[in-house]
């Protein structure tokens, strides 16, 4: 994609991003799917942070240079209390996140909360990492992995 491109593609995407989160009625900016979250991420228009938990990120495996920050931590029920502190560390209010997990609902309710907290371009990645469950009850069948984005594994 060329500069010139590039600028159209990312107001599309973002555009279509907030149409989303209009006809859901969601509080936060919107919703992109994988390929749309990396080509914002390529375009260096957004940043994707990992709110999965630690053993998913080493273990099941990650997009290369973005930051982890647990919604969870493994073993807990109850959301990190410094969810929004670590989360300042890689990403300032006014810049906009892109948020990833599993399937798409802790990065939904990270999203939330980043609203909640001052971040005006918060985005859910529809389906995360592995995506949601298929009619066997496996994941795999959408979602990063499954639209053959960059990853990494351990």
């Amino acid at each position: 994609m060329s500069e010139r491109e590039a600028p159209a593609g990312v107001a599309a995407i973002l555009e279509q991003a907030g149409e989303r989160a209009r006809v859901k009625g969601l509080t936060y900016a919107g919703e992109v799917t994988p390929t749309e979250a990396w080509r914002l991420h390529a375009a260096g228009a957004a940043r994707i942070v990992d709110v999965r938990t630690r053993p998913e990120h080493e273990l099941v495996g990650r997009i290369p240079d973005t930051p982890l920050v647990e919604w969870r931590r493994y073993g807990d029920s109850q959301p990190n209390p410094n969810f929004l502190r670590e989360l300042a560390e890689h990403v300032k209010p006014d810049q906009p996140v892109l948020f990833l997990c599993r399937s798409g609902v802790r990065s939904h309710s990270a999203a939330e909360l980043a609203t909640q907290a001052g971040y005006k371009q918060a985005f859910n990645i529809l389906e995360g990492f592995e995506g949601g469950l298929d009619a066997s009850q496996r994941r795999g069948a959408n979602g990063w992995r499954a639209a053959g984005l960059p990853w990494e594994q351990s």
